[in-house]
Parts: structure tokens; sequence; C-alpha cells
């Protein structure tokens, strides 16, 4: 078993994600594996220490050293000067070709502004397993493309019983894919060397309180747009912490706050009082684990006007420069 494996040669499994194993050589060097079933990638400084790894894997298993990352788990990289270039145009044309949609128009984004898609049960249904399987391909497509996570969310909610305007938003997340075939995700290069290896971790959250009735991505009532932006940010914050927490285990971070942008200042205010007062009775006690973490100094909330938060791409339908701009500011980009 190759989790045993590693351990024997001198890995150490992540703590907080079983799928990473750590390997410090010295003060300056470290050795990192991703293990994914029997897929891994091998990452570090040393390359010495990386050929002597890879020496010791193959003399174990029988794998296949395919060199320089440039696909993984069905998604591809490409090497820049600028940084690391994540994309999957491969399997979008795949997907296009598979739903007869290779010849259609594009789209300009993923959803079209202000849509409001419920269930539509006056409508006539669809293939329920040809929109399951429509929908499935567009959910890994997330991976590279963030930027059609809200959209795919909205059409997720309908699985069960799918009809034409489900199935017609569901096509026009392709068509906005086949006309931005060569855009994916940028990890840019450390261009400072002012902290060393620390990385800063910025998080933003944001809520379309009443935005959509069926929505179910919050599982409880909230009573106001204070309320629904308090809980939106108190998820965000179990992820911030989640990532912080990983990079310190990776030395990539120093255990600064995560710093979480809001553009709701009554939430935040509702985060950094720890009286309970009229405006919180009716939420939860398990979403007061922001305040917590507030009040811990691990995450740090700071106000961010409205015109500048970039998770309005991850919850509303927004019209073309609207979503271009954020588009832009969560780094998708051509390559």
């Amino acid at each position: 078993m190759i989790d045993a494996f590693l351990t024997r040669i001198g890995f150490i499994k992540c703590y907080v994600e079983y799928g990473v194993y750590i390997k410090k050589c010295d003060d300056r060097d470290m050795i990192i594996i991703c293990l994914y079933v029997d897929d891994l990638l091998i990452t570090g400084s040393n390359k010495a220490e990386i050929a002597a790894i890879k020496k010791s894997l193959s003399s174990e298993f029988e794998m296949s050293d395919l060199g320089r990352l440039a696909y993984f788990l069905g998604i591809e990289f490409v090497q820049h000067n600028d940084g690391i270039f994540m994309h999957q145009k491969k399997y979008i044309l795949e997907v296009l070709e598979r739903f007869n949609l290779l010849k259609c128009n594009s789209a300009d984004t993923p959803v079209e502004a202000n849509l409001k898609l419920g269930a539509c049960e006056e409508e006539a249904k669809v293939d329920g397993t040809v929109f399951r399987q429509l929908v499935g391909c567009l959910r890994f497509l997330c991976h590279s493309r963030p930027e059609i996570s809200f959209g795919v969310g909205l059409v997720s909610r309908h699985m069960s019983s799918p009809r034409h305007s489900h199935l017609f938003a569901a096509k026009r997340i392709l068509r906005y894919l086949k006309g931005t075939l060569d855009h994916g995700v940028l990890f840019p290069y450390k261009k400072s060397e002012t902290k060393q290896n620390a990385l800063h971790l910025e998080a933003y959250t944001d809520s379309d309180w009443c935005g959509d009735q069926s929505s179910k991505k919050q599982d409880v009532v909230a009573l106001s747009t204070c309320e629904a932006e308090y809980i939106a940010a108190c998820n965000g914050a179990c992820q911030g912490v989640w990532i912080q927490a990983l990079m310190k285990e990776l030395s990539l971070s120093n255990g600064e706050a995560v710093e979480v942008k809001v553009d709701n200042q009554s939430a935040i205010n509702l985060a950094k009082n720890l009286v309970f007062h009229g405006r919180s009775k009716h939420i939860e006690t398990k979403f007061h684990y922001l305040r917590d973490q507030v009040a811990k100094g691990k995450i740090k909330l700071q106000h961010y006007v409205t015109n500048l938060q970039i998770a309005d791409v991850l919850t509303k339908p927004l019209k073309i420069a609207r979503f271009r701009e954020l588009r832009d500011k969560m780094n998708v980009k051509v390559w």
C-alpha cells in the first residue's frame, strides 16, 4: 500500500488534508506528494531528492513517470513564465461533442442576467438522464472555471424533475464555455520575497438574500440580509481556517489571520460583538463559530464595498461588463 510505503520512507501525512504527504529534507528543502487513488504529483525544491523518491517508488510499485506536470485527473496544466495555467479545453470540447453543441452559437455569460429559475412545473419534462449527465460534466468543469459555479449550482437544484427551461439554462453554460475555450485559472509565481515563503490568504463571502426561492444552500431561514451575510461569512471562515491550517503545514503561512472581505457592515458588527442581542437571537449557535474565530484572531473581517466584491459572480446572474470584470479578478484568463 502506497500510504504505508510513503510513511516508511519518511513522509508525514498532512493532518488537515489526508491526500497530501510532506517530507522535510532540511531547513530549506521540502518534498510534497499529492495522492489521489493511484495517481500522484511530486513537487519540491530539491531535484535530487525528487529523483531519489521516484526511484524508490518505482522499485516498489509498477509506475509510469509522465515527467513535468501537464495533465492530471482530467485537468490540463501549462507552464508559463508568469505561472502555472490550469484549464480543461480538451474536456470542454469532448462535452460539446457529446451533447451535439460543437457548432452552437457562443454566449457572453454563463447565466442570463436577472434570470429567475424556478420549478417550471407548467413546462414539459426533458430526459432526466441526459440532463443529469450534462450537469455532472459542468460540475467537473468548475475546477478550472470557477466563474460558472453559480450557473451550475442553479441548474443542479432541478435534477429530480428537469424541464425545458432548466435544460436551456444548462446548455447556455456550455455555449458560454464554447466561446471561452482558451480560458482557465492562472496561478502566478511569487514575485515578492519580502516574507520568505509566507502567503497572505484572503477570502470573499457574499449572500443573495431571497434571490432565489428554491435555493437550499443555507439550511436555515435567514430573517434579514445581515443574517444571510453572517451565515455566509461563517461558512467562508470555516474554509479559510482549513486552508490556513493546510498552508501552515506546508510552511507557506506564518499563522497570519485570514482576511475575510464582507460587503455588509451589520454582519461584521455582529461577528465582533461578543454579547448576544436581539439582532442575533434567531441565528443558530453553530454560526457563532465566526464570532469565536474573530475573537481568537484567526479571522479578520474587513468591509468591502459591493462593487468590488468578487463573490458576486458566485451568488447572482450578472450583466456582461460586470461579469467579465469579476472574472478577471478571479484570475480566469486566456492562456
